[in-house]
């Protein structure tokens, strides 16, 4: 039951408290549950009267408290309703989706020198990476309702395979890279052999199909 609406009727009976159209069972029933819900992690004091009930006297300034409390859980319930609903359409429309630790490096211009070797830097950072659509999408996490970061699949002009690399905290890391035409590229690491064999070969069969059969949004972005 929406604790807002056992609030609501607390002080409703408490204003009507002295009408005899509203029973003291009703007004008990919403006590205790909005007790058991709320106001036992609160501490707030329960009384008990001469007749052996129980009551919670509010002043105005803890009403307004608990209102601005129970509107914030209420906008909570609705993000954690939308996160739900978000992870629920990638797990029944994203063709490929799961943890990868990615890294970024930009391809050297035409006349620049090559990169120095940074094999041994580690700046690979956890992404909840996503497969759907046009698109590659890079979230945090992947509870996150926005990506961090996505590119067209139109726009990726080679894909392939990394040498395994060694982390203390990890052990081997599989990888394989995403160059994009802007010259932008994505290393993708797993602990799992399968799972970047999975990439690489959804991602090699749509790069395929992605030049002429992918669609993209009016402003030539990705979007979920």
């Amino acid at each position: 039951m929406n604790m807002l609406f056992l609030l609501n009727t607390i002080i409703r009976l408490k204003h009507r408290s002295h009408s005899r159209l509203w029973s003291r069972r009703k007004l008990r029933s919403a006590a205790y549950m909005l007790k058991f819900n709320f106001f036992s992690m609160r501490g707030l004091p329960w009384l008990s009267s001469t007749d052996g009930e129980e009551k919670v006297v509010l002043t105005a300034v803890e009403l307004e408290s608990l209102r601005s409390d129970l509107a914030d859980l209420e906008e909570k319930e609705a993000h954690l309703k939308a996160q739900l609903e978000h992870v629920d359409e990638i797990l029944r429309f994203a063709r490929l989706s799961g943890y990868l630790y990615i890294r970024t490096r930009w391809k050297p211009l035409p006349g620049e020198p090559p990169p120095l070797d940074d094999t041994d830097v580690d700046d690979w950072l956890p992404r909840f990476v996503v497969l759907q659509g046009p698109c590659i999408f890079f979230y945090l996490f992947s509870t996150d309702l926005s990506p961090q970061d996505s590119t067209l699949l139109s726009d990726i002009v080679e894909i392939g395979p990394l040498p395994s690399i060694t982390r203390d905290d990890e052990g081997t890391q599989y990888a394989f890279y995403i160059l994009t035409s802007q010259g932008l590229r994505f290393e993708c690491s797993s602990a799992s052999k399968v799972q970047v064999d999975s990439w690489l070969s959804a991602l090699q069969t749509d790069c395929k199909l992605g030049g002429s059969d992918a669609t993209t949004a009016p402003n030539g972005a990705c979007e979920m």
